[in-house]
């Protein structure tokens, strides 16, 4: 196994920092939440089909939803991911690596809610979603589902999100976060689904993208789990709760 302190999180004291985080609350309230102040995200991919009825054994919705339990469709060069996988699901801590152009910001999330489900009468869905915590460089609150129409054997990755960048930003901070947040959120999700779209028919194939060694710290891991570290990372700038 390879020893998160010699990973990613370089200068940080990430098992700390994740600590820490069990003591902080959510950072906006939803009555804050309405346009234009608030990006309102929703976007949706078509997976490899079923056949119609419930979700198959092995099939690409029980694929998807074992990528999402698990925050393996993260893009690594934009969010990595620490949490303890021991604690349930609902509640769950997690410090958010976000890496912008040679700056690794450090912020908390918490699931907030596990959605399973069946919705329309048809349509299975599984997903949660975490919520910004004080500290974070955003406010808001990311739905992350998988949904199979049973009526017609259709997958489908749905990412819902509602966002805006948190007031109590410094000045520097701020100004980079008009800068490159937005765009960077955008790819962000592209990339989210170009990975589900890659690592989901791998899986039907029976093939495993993702082995490899597990990047851990204590009985905390880090998602995704083909995140690498690089030379570069160790020049980067590191800030923890920026927000």
């Amino acid at each position: 196994m390879i020893a998160l302190v010699d990973w990613v999180f370089g200068r940080v004291d990430a098992t700390r920092v994740w600590r820490e985080l069990a003591d902080a609350q959510v950072n906006y309230s939803f009555d804050e939440v309405r346009r234009p102040q608030w990006n309102i995200d929703h976007y949706r991919i078509e997976l490899p089909p079923e056949r119609p009825g419930q979700p198959e054994p092995r099939g690409s919705w029980e694929h998807a939803c074992r990528l999402v339990h698990d925050y393996e469709f993260s893009p690594p060069e934009i969010v990595r991911a620490l949490y303890d996988p021991s604690a349930p699901l609902l509640g769950r801590d997690m410090l958010l690596e976000a890496r912008f152009h040679g700056i690794h910001f450090y912020c908390g999330v918490r699931v907030t809610e596990v959605v399973n489900e069946l919705r329309d009468g048809t349509d299975r869905v599984w997903g949660w979603a975490y919520e910004t915590l004080e500290g974070h460089l955003e406010r808001g609150k990311v739905t992350y589902e998988v949904v199979k129409r049973q009526h017609t054997g259709e997958v489908l990755f749905v990412v819902s999100c509602y966002s805006q960048g948190a007031p109590t930003l410094g000045p520097v901070t701020s100004l980079g976060w008009r800068l490159f947040g937005r765009r960077t959120q955008l790819r962000f999700y592209r990339r989210c689904a170009e990975r589900m779209r890659q690592f989901v028919p791998a899986l039907l194939r029976d093939e495993h993208p993702l082995d490899g060694p597990a990047c851990t710290a204590g009985r905390l891991v880090c998602a995704p789990s083909d995140a690498r570290m690089h030379r570069a990372d160790t020049l980067a700038v590191h800030r923890v709760g920026p927000g």
